[in-house]
Protein backbone atom coordinates (compact mmCIF):
# COMPACT_ATOMS: atom_id res chain seq x y z
CA UNK A 1 0.00 0.00 0.00
CA UNK A 2 1.60 3.73 -1.09
CA UNK A 3 2.61 6.07 1.61
CA UNK A 4 -0.44 9.14 2.07
CA UNK A 5 0.84 11.53 4.39
CA UNK A 6 -1.14 12.72 6.75
CA UNK A 7 -1.75 16.71 6.17
CA UNK A 8 -2.64 18.55 9.95
CA UNK A 9 -5.68 21.05 9.21
CA UNK A 10 -3.05 23.97 10.11
CA UNK A 11 -0.72 23.55 7.31
CA UNK A 12 -1.36 26.19 4.76
CA UNK A 13 -1.54 23.99 1.22
CA UNK A 14 -3.36 27.12 -1.15
CA UNK A 15 -0.21 29.39 0.07
CA UNK A 16 2.52 26.66 -0.66
CA UNK A 17 0.88 25.88 -3.50
CA UNK A 18 1.49 29.14 -4.76
CA UNK A 19 4.59 29.93 -3.49
CA UNK A 20 5.99 27.49 -5.43
CA UNK A 21 3.75 28.79 -8.24
CA UNK A 22 5.66 32.01 -7.87
CA UNK A 23 9.12 30.27 -8.56
CA UNK A 24 7.91 28.08 -11.11
CA UNK A 25 6.45 31.58 -13.18
CA UNK A 26 10.27 32.97 -12.35
CA UNK A 27 11.58 30.02 -14.16
CA UNK A 28 9.11 30.27 -17.00
CA UNK A 29 6.51 27.84 -15.64
CA UNK A 30 8.60 25.34 -14.92
CA UNK A 31 10.65 24.28 -11.98
CA UNK A 32 12.96 21.47 -10.93
CA UNK A 33 11.22 19.44 -7.65
CA UNK A 34 14.91 20.11 -5.92
CA UNK A 35 15.18 24.00 -6.69
CA UNK A 36 11.75 24.39 -5.48
CA UNK A 37 12.53 22.38 -2.25
CA UNK A 38 15.26 24.51 -1.83
CA UNK A 39 13.99 27.90 -2.32
CA UNK A 40 10.88 26.96 -0.52
CA UNK A 41 12.31 26.23 2.88
CA UNK A 42 15.60 29.44 2.21
CA UNK A 43 11.99 31.44 2.28
CA UNK A 44 10.58 29.90 5.14
CA UNK A 45 13.75 30.15 6.80
CA UNK A 46 13.94 33.88 5.78
CA UNK A 47 10.13 34.66 6.44
CA UNK A 48 11.44 33.03 10.38
CA UNK A 49 14.38 35.22 10.74
CA UNK A 50 12.60 38.15 9.78
CA UNK A 51 9.38 37.90 10.86
CA UNK A 52 8.84 35.01 13.57
CA UNK A 53 6.83 32.94 11.47
CA UNK A 54 7.09 30.88 8.00
CA UNK A 55 5.23 31.80 5.12
CA UNK A 56 3.58 27.91 4.97
CA UNK A 57 3.56 26.87 8.53
CA UNK A 58 5.44 23.35 7.66
CA UNK A 59 7.21 20.98 9.36
CA UNK A 60 11.12 20.50 8.51
CA UNK A 61 12.96 17.82 7.94
CA UNK A 62 16.84 17.13 6.88
CA UNK A 63 16.88 14.64 4.22
CA UNK A 64 19.46 13.95 2.03
CA UNK A 65 20.01 16.90 -0.37
CA UNK A 66 19.17 19.03 2.50
CA UNK A 67 16.24 20.19 4.62
CA UNK A 68 13.04 20.07 3.30
CA UNK A 69 9.00 21.61 4.06
CA UNK A 70 7.65 18.32 4.20
CA UNK A 71 4.20 19.12 4.03
CA UNK A 72 5.10 20.70 0.52
CA UNK A 73 7.28 17.88 -0.65
CA UNK A 74 4.32 15.37 0.01
CA UNK A 75 2.48 17.48 -2.32
CA UNK A 76 5.36 17.94 -4.75
CA UNK A 77 5.58 14.48 -4.79
CA UNK A 78 1.46 13.50 -5.74
CA UNK A 79 1.68 11.55 -1.92
CA UNK A 80 -0.95 14.25 -0.27
CA UNK A 81 -4.87 13.64 -0.59
CA UNK A 82 -5.65 16.17 1.79
CA UNK A 83 -6.97 19.55 0.05
CA UNK A 84 -5.29 18.13 -3.38
CA UNK A 85 -7.30 20.46 -5.09
CA UNK A 86 -5.95 23.78 -3.49
CA UNK A 87 -2.42 22.52 -4.33
CA UNK A 88 -3.66 21.48 -8.31
CA UNK A 89 -5.29 24.84 -8.93
CA UNK A 90 -1.28 26.00 -9.29
CA UNK A 91 0.78 23.25 -9.79
CA UNK A 92 -0.01 20.01 -12.33
CA UNK A 93 0.59 16.69 -10.99
CA UNK A 94 4.68 16.12 -11.39
CA UNK A 95 6.47 15.76 -15.02
CA UNK A 96 8.99 13.76 -13.96
CA UNK A 97 12.12 16.18 -12.08
CA UNK A 98 10.02 18.67 -12.44
CA UNK A 99 6.59 21.36 -11.45
CA UNK A 100 4.95 22.93 -13.57
CA UNK A 101 2.11 25.02 -13.48
CA UNK A 102 -1.55 24.65 -13.80
CA UNK A 103 -2.63 26.63 -16.48
CA UNK A 104 -0.40 29.05 -18.26
CA UNK A 105 -2.86 31.59 -17.50
CA UNK A 106 -1.65 31.73 -13.95
CA UNK A 107 -0.45 35.25 -13.19
CA UNK A 108 1.62 36.56 -9.72
CA UNK A 109 -1.58 38.41 -9.74
CA UNK A 110 -3.22 34.97 -9.01
CA UNK A 111 -1.48 34.08 -5.91
CA UNK A 112 -3.87 36.14 -3.62
CA UNK A 113 -2.51 34.01 -0.29
CA UNK A 114 0.82 35.47 -0.23
CA UNK A 115 1.34 38.59 1.68
CA UNK A 116 3.39 41.74 0.30
CA UNK A 117 5.67 40.47 3.08
CA UNK A 118 5.60 37.31 1.55
CA UNK A 119 6.61 38.72 -1.50
CA UNK A 120 9.43 40.05 -0.72
CA UNK A 121 10.61 37.05 1.14
CA UNK A 122 9.87 35.15 -2.08
CA UNK A 123 11.67 37.66 -4.74
CA UNK A 124 14.92 37.83 -2.47
CA UNK A 125 15.10 34.42 -2.33
CA UNK A 126 15.01 33.76 -5.89
CA UNK A 127 17.36 36.96 -6.70
CA UNK A 128 19.72 35.25 -4.40
CA UNK A 129 19.92 31.83 -6.04
CA UNK A 130 18.09 31.60 -9.22
CA UNK A 131 21.53 31.36 -11.13
CA UNK A 132 22.49 28.62 -8.95
CA UNK A 133 22.60 24.56 -9.86
CA UNK A 134 19.89 22.78 -7.96
CA UNK A 135 22.93 20.44 -6.70
CA UNK A 136 25.17 23.48 -5.85
CA UNK A 137 21.83 24.75 -3.98
CA UNK A 138 21.18 21.65 -2.28
CA UNK A 139 25.14 21.80 -1.35
CA UNK A 140 25.15 25.05 0.00
CA UNK A 141 22.42 24.41 2.30
CA UNK A 142 24.22 21.74 3.72
CA UNK A 143 26.95 24.73 4.54
CA UNK A 144 24.83 27.35 5.60
CA UNK A 145 21.44 25.71 7.41
CA UNK A 146 23.15 23.91 10.72
CA UNK A 147 20.03 23.05 12.08
CA UNK A 148 20.17 20.27 8.98
CA UNK A 149 21.16 16.78 9.86
CA UNK A 150 23.34 14.85 7.08
CA UNK A 151 21.06 12.04 6.81
CA UNK A 152 20.60 9.04 4.34
CA UNK A 153 16.41 9.25 5.18
CA UNK A 154 13.96 11.63 6.81
CA UNK A 155 14.51 13.21 10.57
CA UNK A 156 12.29 15.57 11.96
CA UNK A 157 13.96 18.94 12.23
CA UNK A 158 12.42 21.01 15.33
CA UNK A 159 11.31 25.22 14.58
CA UNK A 160 13.23 25.75 17.65
CA UNK A 161 16.29 24.45 16.84
CA UNK A 162 15.86 26.67 13.41
CA UNK A 163 15.01 29.52 15.88
CA UNK A 164 18.25 29.25 17.87
CA UNK A 165 20.70 28.31 14.53
CA UNK A 166 19.26 32.04 13.64
CA UNK A 167 20.14 33.43 17.10
CA UNK A 168 16.92 33.92 18.10
CA UNK A 169 16.84 35.28 21.80
CA UNK A 170 14.49 33.00 23.41
CA UNK A 171 13.58 29.77 20.51
CA UNK A 172 12.05 27.81 22.65
CA UNK A 173 8.74 30.71 22.96
CA UNK A 174 8.67 31.31 19.31
CA UNK A 175 8.56 27.58 18.44
CA UNK A 176 5.65 26.92 21.67
CA UNK A 177 3.86 30.24 19.92
CA UNK A 178 3.78 28.78 16.52
CA UNK A 179 2.68 25.08 17.80
CA UNK A 180 0.14 27.48 20.18
CA UNK A 181 -1.18 29.21 16.87
CA UNK A 182 -1.67 25.84 14.98
CA UNK A 183 -3.59 23.99 18.03
CA UNK A 184 -5.85 26.64 17.81
CA UNK A 185 -6.41 26.29 14.18
CA UNK A 186 -6.71 22.50 14.42
CA UNK A 187 -9.30 23.09 17.60
CA UNK A 188 -11.13 25.75 15.25
CA UNK A 189 -11.80 23.73 12.44
CA UNK A 190 -12.49 20.13 14.61
CA UNK A 191 -15.28 22.37 16.07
Amino acid sequence: MAYVPHIPDWFLTRKAAQAVAFFALKSGGRIKVLMATKLMYLSDRRSMEIRDFPITNDQYVSMKFGPVNSYTYDYMQGKAAARKNEWLDFIAPRQGDDLVLASEKIEIDDLDELSRGDFKILEATWENFKDIDRFELAEWTHKFCPEWTRTTSSIPIELSAIFQKLEKKDPVSLANDLQSERQMVSSFKAA
